[in-house]
């Protein structure tokens, strides 16, 4: 899916996607990666939620988001609530949903001007 949104040049904004890609900024993506308005961050490691261990989302916690969007491949899936925990406990609000659907909700939310992360893992083939 291609966007068309008015943004920021000196912001990071999701592009387009597909099946094992991500395009932020015009630049191609094929791993999964964590998109801040100010900070690409493109070997987060988890490829999928089995991967997830919660040093995976205590990375994420210095980064200082309001809230994340976790994208979690083709569909929803949700992570054990002790991952989360480095979220959690600094008061990080955590949405979960399909890699689709938290890259729109990034595009919004970052162009709401809100401290935002997007962690997100490809969508499959």
């Amino acid at each position: 899916m291609r966007f068309t949104l008015e943004g920021d040049a000196n912001r990071y904004l999701i592009t387009r996607y597909g099946p094992g890609w991500i395009n932020v900024n015009e630049r191609e993506f094929h791993q999964s990666l964590l998109v801040s308005p100010e900070k690409i961050i493109a070997d987060w490691p988890p490829q999928s939620l089995a991967d997830c261990t919660e040093s995976h989302f205590a990375a994420i916690a210095v980064l200082e988001p309001e809230i994340v969007l976790l994208g979690t491949g083709t569909r929803q899936q949700f992570p054990h609530p002790r991952l989360l925990r480095p979220l959690i406990s600094q008061g990080i609000g955590v949405e979960t949903m399909d890699t689709a659907a938290a890259c729109r909700t990034y595009n919004i939310v970052m162009l709401e001007n809100r401290r935002v992360v997007a962690a997100l893992m490809m969508i499959g083939a």
